[in-house]
Formats: C-alpha cells, structure tokens, sequence
C-alpha cells in the first residue's frame, strides 16, 4: 500500500518549539516536536505544549458530543535522525549545583501535566500514535511510549541512559513500559543504560510497527486506512484497557517528587557528565545523535 496524504499546515499557530497539523480525510491530527535550541524537553517546550492543549480543548468545545472530527492524535518530530534527546539537561545541572530543588519539581511536573492528556487520548475517542523517526532517549522514549500505538522507522533507537548520571526515568517510564513488557524486564531497561534497535523493541512488543527508514509517515497513512472500519472497535479496546489498567496522574507525580530527591543527590561527576553531554549535543543533534549514547549491544 503507499498512501499519500494532503494536507494543509497551520502557519498562523505562534508556536516556536512546535507545529501542528490537521488532515480533515483521515481525522487526523499531527504534533510535530521542533524544539530549539536542541531537540530535548525543555521549559518553553512545556509551555507551549500546554498552550496547544489548551486552545484543543477550547476548539473541541465548539463540538457536540461524539461529532468532533479528530480521530488519531499522531506526535513525531521534524529535527532529522532525532525524535527528542529527552531531559534538558543543561537545566538539570545547574538546578542540582544551585541546590534549586523547586525549579526540578516545577520542570518535572510540567512533563506529566503536559504527558497525561496524550496518554488518556485527552479524554476523547481518538487513537494516539507515536511515530519515531530518529532517536527517542530519555524522555524522549517516554513520550514514544505514551501512545496507543508505537511506529519506529528501523533505523531508530530508543533506551533510558539515565543510570549513566545515577539517575532514573521519572516522568512515566516505568508506568508506561511496564504495560508493555512487565516490571521485571522494565526494571532491567532502566537500569542498564543500554540503547535498543527498533526492531529489538518491535520483537519484545515495545515497538507495535516497524516501518522501513522513510516509510514512517506511510506507515502511519496505512495504519489509518488499514483500520478505518474497526475504529469502534478499536477505541472500544483503548477504553478497556484504560479502565482495566488505570494510571492515575497523582502516581505520576509521586514519581517525580522521587526523582527529584535522587536527582539532588547527584554528586559532581554526574554533573560534569551531563554538561559534556549537552555540549556533545550542540555539535551532534544534525549529523549523528546516537553517538552520544553508543549502542552496547542487545541484553539478555
């Protein structure tokens, strides 16, 4: 199959780190990640995500019940050969040197206030798709996770390196991963830093589509058509495993408070890491950003 789509770009959004748009023949509605300087998860990030779901939630108002026209809530990003680096780690060392635990708290919370409503499908009756195209670390990989459905082009490589600044994944990780492939095998992701191949995380069930490089876009086209008349009954399963397997935004936050502590107890080696790391960044995000988290090869 090789759907190709027509759309149209919002130009007038006012949006820096983000842009979005709506195909009217497939109800579908995309949120593609632009942030700046670096494609990591920054504040103003945050911020502008916040300002979209807002302005969402004021436009859906206008609908009746059942008759608004989005049907799949698709998240990917524009930055080539990178999904998103994850935590904005510049912030993170400063904040742990300057003892400034509120600013961590704030920067964590705002990641689950802005993560929930992609998780819950915002409430309505629309199937919401990750689609990796380049690297999703950190963070980066929680987003990935928070969709009903996960596409990853091959070349893609997702993996939590947290542990490397004796850190852990703490804005819904563990939570989201753990409904996937269960806490044992969980816990062993989060701890050994390593950073998977999509077709490894599509073997283990991480991954839900494994789509060729390029054909990630189309993957998600044939994904739409391919199911357009089981779409009652797929929001129907969306909506059992919500209610049989609830995640309560109150757990989320009760991590983070968790990661915080952990994260004020991150002594200077760590620190220096993480500032190498940043700068490591600047110079990699164009060209080749898994360098930055060499792959280690496949776990047991």
């Amino acid at each position: 199959m090789n759907v190709i789509p027509s759309y149209r770009t919002d130009p007038s959004s006012g949006y820096r780190h983000l842009s979005t748009r709506f195909e009217s023949q497939y109800g579908a509605l995309w949120l593609i990640l632009d942030p700046k300087p670096l494609p990591c998860i920054s504040l103003e990030l945050i911020d502008e995500l916040r300002r979209f779901q807002e302005e969402l939630t004021q436009t859906l108002k206008e609908y009746g019940p059942g008759e608004h026209p989005i049907r799949y809530f698709i998240a990917a990003s524009k930055s080539p050969g990178v999904f998103n680096f994850g935590g904005d780690l510049s912030l993170f060392a400063r904040c742990i040197e300057e003892r400034d635990a509120d600013t961590l708290r704030e920067y964590a919370r705002g990641c689950i206030e802005t993560l929930y409503p992609y998780i819950i499908g915002f409430g309505l009756p629309v199937t919401t798709i990750s689609l990796v195209q380049g690297d999703a670390l950190g963070g980066g990989f929680e987003i990935a996770l928070a969709g009903n459905i996960l596409i990853a082009e091959r070349s893609a490589k997702m993996g939590f390196p947290e542990v490397l600044f004796n850190l852990f994944p703490g804005m819904g990780a563990y939570n989201l991963l753990s409904r996937r492939i269960g806490i044992q095998r969980t816990e062993q992701m989060l701890l050994n830093g390593k950073t998977y191949r999509a077709e490894e995380l599509h073997a283990e069930g991480v991954v839900d589509i494994l789509a060729e490089d390029g054909r990630g876009e189309n993957a998600v086209y044939e994904f739409i058509v391919r199911n357009e008349n089981r779409g009652n009954a797929r929001e129907a399963i969306h909506r059992v495993r919500r209610r049989l397997f609830p995640l309560a935004i109150e757990e989320l936050l009760d991590v983070t408070d968790i990661w915080v502590d952990t994260a004020m107890r991150v002594g200077p080696r760590e620190i220096r890491l993480m500032q190498r790391l940043v700068r490591s960044q600047g110079k990699l995000s164009r060209r080749d950003p898994i360098a930055l988290f060499p792959l280690r090869g496949k776990s047991a």
